[in-house]
């Protein structure tokens, strides 16, 4: 489905959504496949040995870039907190945190809406 809305994005030059499905993509690329990644009782594997968080951490940077194009602040900022997870998993929380703050300092008001309420919680977990 997201295949199809990101095709039709492009087909009508209209191209509102589409950070965020770019940012839908990377996050399901981070969940599909975990079943089969399951062996008997073991543990799921983490983000960096995920076999599809190159391709996730590239859709992550597709919407992040085509947030900041549009200067969709909001949109910039889900795309970010989803890099920032997946980096934070990975080990990269300096990083992670680095990429986020200017991003989450932008905004002056709304920080009782709930993506403002985890990018805070987030920044507080990365240190």
């Amino acid at each position: 489905m997201l295949a199809e809305a990101l095709a039709a994005e492009q087909i009508s030059g209209e191209g509102f959504y589409t950070a965020e499905l770019y940012r839908l993509r990377g996050e399901l690329l981070l969940q599909s496949g975990v079943r089969d990644l399951r062996i008997a009782d073991s543990p799921l594997p983490s983000a960096a040995q995920h076999p599809q968080a190159d391709e996730a951490e590239a859709c992550f940077w597709q919407a992040r870039d085509r947030a900041r194009h549009q200067q969709a602040k909001a949109l910039e900022l889900r795309a970010t907190m989803s890099l920032s997870r997946l980096w934070q998993h990975q080990g990269k929380r300096v990083e992670a945190r680095e990429l986020l703050a200017p991003v989450y300092d932008w905004f002056t008001e709304g920080f009782d809406t709930v993506d403002l309420q985890e990018a805070r919680a987030l920044l507080e977990a990365l240190g």
